[in-house]
């Protein structure tokens, strides 16, 4: 364990480099899921209070040369794909979404944006998240919301459902058991806005 509880008190280890940080333990809703004590100091990892973390020094190093992998043993997330349905895009996510591959589920985020209409995040092939993709999440959220759309969340484990209703953000995100129930559920709301590019004859054509 590398969040120890003492009291009102918790202890965060760094797996890496073993600096230690002592701080109060009044922001934590459970004993078990550290989150928002690892992002308030900066550090990252693992939401529980199982780690691995790592301070904010050794966050900038890779994960490699025989240490631990910054959330566990799962392996490095990714994007399976990105599939254009409709009025809906599906990022289908894999692997642990951390400090480490954060910028390539923002980068698959800002695409599917691209794409027009509602998104969809698969996770049903995610092991852990923590706050760099938590983060994530709630900014792809937000521009959705900003443009008139919907992004929601299909088949997450339930290690993310503990995060997510921990972070008190399953109430902000919508959460679907599958990505088909999340695809009926978008195709059954109001139609996304249409489309438009640069140079859209349609676009273009005087009024």
């Amino acid at each position: 364990m590398t969040v120890v509880p003492d009291h009102h008190r918790m202890t965060l280890i760094c797996d890496t480099c073993g600096d230690i940080v002592t701080a109060a333990a009044g922001v934590l809703t459970d004993v078990d899921v550290v989150w928002a004590l690892v992002a308030e100091h900066g550090w990252s990892g693992s939401p529980f209070a199982a780690g691995p973390h790592r301070c904010p020094h050794c966050s900038l190093l890779p994960a490699s040369g025989g240490g631990p992998a910054p959330c566990g043993d799962h392996g490095p997330g990714g994007i399976l794909g990105i599939d254009h349905l409709g009025d809906a895009t599906v990022v289908t996510a894999t692997g642990d979404i951390d400090l480490d591959s954060g910028d390539t589920l923002r980068a698959a985020l800002r695409h599917a944006a691209d794409m027009g209409g509602h998104v969809v995040v698969d996770l049903s092939r995610v092991h852990v998240i923590d706050s760099t993709g938590l983060g994530v999440l709630v900014r792809a959220h937000r521009d959705a919301r900003d443009r008139g759309v919907t992004l929601c969340l299909a088949a997450p484990s339930g290690f993310v459902r503990t995060v997510l209703h921990t972070m008190r953000l399953d109430a902000a995100l919508p959460v679907f058991d599958s990505r088909d129930d999340a695809l009926a559920r978008l195709t059954a709301a109001r139609p996304a806005p249409p489309r438009v590019r640069t140079g859209d004859p349609v676009a273009a054509r005087p009024r």
